[in-house]
């Protein structure tokens, strides 16, 4: 996937595993690196909230903070400071949190571009997930909705003694976030599934897990398919949002007749939801053109023609060249 550009690249640089998916290419154009993001240091200190000295927070809940950051040296501890507390359900453990946060390195003073800022994007946070920076993951978990939270990360809660030298992060520079904690996002597409025509795939996608994919004997069909299995409430996917999915993919031919698919790539095994802009040539064509207008919250069945995916390339052994593409894309989120 060709991910945004270098200036935002914050948001896979603050995952510890690609934030694209999987070994495989999937919808993506391009294989996205996770912007040489280092792992933490095994022992992540446990926050405290608070600590001597202290960044200071001016603005409102819901815009860019105005972070201070003091003179004197950080204290080394990892800081979770709650600077209001939200009205909503409190954050669970693995529920996928909304986030739009504000970043800054302490020693430096150099702001890390972050969801307020042109371009700017949420982020959505798996709490407590060890596949997530703990300056997030930790962060957020036991927080209300609506809550704004002041974090300060020293290198064994944020990127380890290796750095972030995209991000400008040295190996002991200590972080400085105001995160605000906006929703939490479903895990999947809720509701009863749709009837599938037998020459078609059938879908199985009841768990919290990777879908299973039956393809039938017959030739797949020659036109794009966009079946919605499940209609969700929410608005119409625009082009050029932003949109968060979990998504399962199989070729058509290598898997025809078998009891299930074998897939080449899904979301599901990386921890959180796949995010891409959409309509706009970041995926492949299928995906843009089946994907736009639908309903926020659906689960929708692509059946995707060698023109409109990876045409005569091979991707591997279980993706060949001419590949019709089968996908079962939950759509949870757009923006």
């Amino acid at each position: 996937m060709r991910r945004r550009l270098a200036a935002a690249l914050i948001v896979p640089a603050l995952m510890l595993t690609a934030a694209c998916g999987g070994g495989d290419d999937s919808g993506k154009k391009d294989s996205s690196p996770s912007a040489g993001a280092s792992k933490p240091a095994a022992d992540v200190p446990k926050p405290v909230a608070s600590a001597n000295p202290m960044p200071t927070v001016a603005g409102e809940a819901g815009k860019k903070a105005e972070i201070t950051v003091p003179k004197a040296e950080p204290s080394g501890k990892f800081v979770v400071n709650v600077l209001k507390e939200g009205t909503g359900p409190e954050v669970k453990k693995d529920d996928l949190v909304v986030t739009r946060y504000t970043g800054k390195i302490w020693k430096s003073g150099k702001d890390i571009k972050g969801s307020y800022d042109p371009d700017g994007e949420p982020l959505v946070v798996p709490a407590g997930s060890q596949q997530m920076l703990p300056l997030f993951s930790e962060s957020v978990l036991g927080k209300k909705v609506g809550s704004r939270v002041l974090v300060v990360a020293p290198p064994a809660a944020a990127f380890g003694d290796q750095g972030q030298p995209q991000l400008g992060v040295g190996a002991k520079d200590n972080l400085v976030f105001v995160v605000d904690v906006d929703s939490v996002m479903p895990k999947k597409a809720e509701g009863t599934q749709a009837p599938i025509p037998s020459d078609l795939p059938q879908v199985k996608a009841d768990e919290e897990k990777e879908a299973t994919i039956t393809v039938p004997k017959n030739d797949p069909p020659k036109e794009l398919v966009d079946k919605v299995l499940i209609e969700g409430k929410g608005p119409e996917v625009k082009s050029g949002q932003t949109v968060y999915m979990q998504y399962s993919g199989a070729a058509w031919a290598p898997n025809q007749g078998k009891d299930a698919a074998k897939l080449f790539d899904t979301s599901w095994k990386t921890g959180q939801p796949f995010s891409t802009k959409i309509g706009e040539k970041q995926v492949i064509e299928g995906w843009d053109k089946g994907l736009v207008g639908k309903k926020v919250g659906s689960r929708v069945l692509l059946v995707i023609p060698p023109e409109q995916a990876y045409k005569d390339q091979a991707k591997g052994e279980d993706l060949p060249a001419n590949s019709t593409l089968v996908f079962v894309v939950d759509i949870l989120g757009a923006v």
